[in-house]
Order: C-alpha cells, then structure tokens, then sequence
C-alpha cells in the first residue's frame, strides 16, 4: 500500500466531495469496499498502485497530485457536475430505498435536481413500456408515496419485483396502465392495494435511453 501524506489525504477527500459522491458510491467505482475509502481518508492505509491509478484516471488528475508531490493544484474540474445516484436493478418489499444492495449502476442529477427530494435510478425490464421506454433503459426516480392520476410511477406489488406503469388512482382502488397495448392493464381494488400491498415508491421524472 502507498503510504500518504497530509496533503493526500485531503486531496482524497477533496475529490470525492468535489464529485458529489458518497464513500459508497466511489468504493464502488474502483470495486472496493466502503471501509477502504475510510481508511484512504482517514490515512490508515493506502490505495495499491492499481487503485491509485484508477482514482487519477477517474478525477482527471496525476498519481502526483493525488499522493501531494506536486506544489502547484491544478483547476480540477468537477467529474460528473452534479450528484450521483444509484440505478437499482431490483427492488424487494420490506427493503427500504437506501438499503438496496442491487446496485448496478450510477447516474448524475443536477445539484438543483438533488436539493428537491430524495432520488433513485431504476432499469427498465420488459416491454410494458414500449415504445417509450425500451428495456435497458434507465428511468430517474422521485422517491414518493402518493402520485397523482396519469403519473409514470415505480409501484411494488405483492413483494414482486418493482413495476413502471402510469398510474390511475380511483377511489375504489388504483389501475397500473402498460404502454404497449400488448400488455393488459392490471388493476387492483382498495383491499388488494393494503392487502399485498401495492405500494408506490416514486414519481419517473427523466427517461435516459440507453444504446
């Protein structure tokens, strides 16, 4: 491990929140573990060579800047512009939001987004969205329990996997609408939705299609 300086450390940190990431989310970028990120800022351990190299690449600066050798800082641009959130690939009932373990990605948000509520990322899966959203297609999540009538909302039904429909809300239960007439619309009376439960996670406010 690569023994680091005072400068280091505050440079490891200084990056990090410059990129608007979590020590999770970083750890899992360079494929560590949280506590290792702790230990590269805190200074009890350093990164090997290999993850040194990957932190430069990824912040867009020298091995040298990051370890403090070099006596002049260059203008660091901010890697990413906003904030990172995590792009779930599966969400379980009983399993709060920031719990999910099944993160598969990550995606930006601005910082204004970020300040608005608390956000996710989910992938697509399937074909009930077509032709709007396509499978492997990432949809940008407002964490939220109620939604309103014609919404594009992430719904949990009977502990399943998270569901994409549009949403209609009536006061005898709520209709989840596909948008592929291939798919039937499948609607849930007021018992079922607290029986199951059908529960609404959150608003879709941005579709990001993917290639």
């Amino acid at each position: 491990m690569i023994p680091l300086g005072v400068y280091a450390l505050n440079r490891f940190k200084e990056l990090r929140l410059k990129a608007g990431l979590t020590q999770k989310a970083l750890a899992d970028v360079l494929g560590v573990e949280r506590s290792s990120i702790v230990k590269y800022e805190t200074g009890k351990n350093g990164p090997s060579a290999e993850i040194l190299q990957k932190l430069a690449d990824y912040y867009g600066v020298s091995t040298d800047f990051l370890l403090g050798r070099e006596s002049t800082t260059p203008s660091i641009p901010k890697p990413t512009g906003g904030v990172w959130i995590p792009v779930l690939g599966e969400i379980a009932a009983g399993i709060p939001i920031e719990a999910v373990t099944d993160i598969i990605d990550y995606e930006e948000i601005p910082e204004a987004m970020a300040r608005d509520g608390e956000y996710f990322a989910l992938k697509i899966k399937g074909g009930s969205m077509e032709p709007r959203m396509l499978e492997g297609d990432v949809v940008i999540v407002r964490k939220q329990s109620m939604v309103d009538t014609g919404d594009i909302a992430v719904v949990l039904v009977n502990g399943d996997s998270a569901t994409v429909k549009k949403v209609k809300i009536m006061p005898e239960g709520i209709m989840l609408i596909p948008l592929n007439p291939a798919y039937e619309t499948m609607f849930y009376p007021k018992e079922d939705v607290e029986r199951l439960p059908v529960q609404i996670l959150g608003k879709v406010v941005e579709l990001r299609g993917k290639f």
